[in-house]
């Protein structure tokens, strides 16, 4: 998957969004249910916890329980026509968990194995009014396994080198042995390699010589069926 968004060197502008690029809320079925799941190793199925994940050195993320299954609706058409659709995850940060409360769906470009954002200016502009970390991104592989390619590693390191706690979400819905991961590049050993790899496109990263992994499932993300979530999307065709 290929996916371009300058986030270490991008000056935000004070323009506001496009009237394509609609808000809408989305509010769980049951407000009162206040049970929070974690992730097990990466195959999108979870199991209880309500402890920290003490064996990291990042904070905690909450995620709505519905953000997976709403944007693979919100993906669909992209989907059945074999094309990628991605989105970036807004978050804040109280008492040093962070709580994600923002899907934005930018205008973008998309092939089988590649999206582009085209409205980078409308993404910040929003993150910036409502005062949110871009913790990660989610984006479908509509005919790919569930991994993350040499380009989506290169993404991935850009939301890391910001924010540690920034992971990846891959949706591939025709994959029967794992249809949903949530990655992210080992410290140091796989942030060391993407940032001095000056390779561009899709190309092999070399293994960590002591035997560790380039990225891995992240165990730091927490589903909440308390959270609210709101949809910011050039998709929609919805007045905010």
């Amino acid at each position: 998957m290929e996916f371009h968004i300058s986030f270490l060197d991008h000056k935000v502008t004070k323009s506001s969004p496009s009237p394509a690029l609609c808000c809408v809320e989305a509010v769980p079925q049951d407000e009162q249910n206040s049970h929070i799941t974690a992730f097990n190793s990466g195959d999108g199925s979870t199991n209880s916890d309500n402890e920290s994940s003490s064996s990291k050195n990042v904070r905690d993320v909450h995620i709505s329980m519905r953000l997976m299954e709403d944007f693979l609706d919100l993906a669909k058409e992209n989907t059945d026509k074999d094309l990628e659709t991605c989105g970036i995850l807004g978050a804040f940060l109280e008492n040093g968990t962070l709580y994600m409360t923002t899907l934005i769906i930018p205008k973008q470009e998309s092939a089988s194995n590649s999206c582009q954002a085209t409205n980078e200016e409308e993404v910040f502009t929003i993150l910036n009014e409502r005062s949110l970390y871009p913790v990660g991104w989610i984006h479908t592989h509509p005919s790919q396994s569930c991994f993350m390619s040499s380009v989506d590693l290169h993404t991935q390191y850009s939301y890391q080198a910001m924010i540690p706690e920034a992971f990846a979400i891959v949706m591939a819905p025709n994959d029967t042995s794992r249809s949903c991961g949530l990655f992210r590049l080992t410290e140091p050993d796989g942030m060391n390699i993407l940032r001095d790899c000056p390779e561009k496109g899709f190309h092999p990263h070399k293994e960590p010589d002591n035997g560790n992994l380039v990225y891995d499932h992240c165990s730091n993300v927490y589903k909440n069926a308390n959270l609210r979530i709101y949809y910011c999307s050039a998709l929609l065709n919805i007045s905010s």
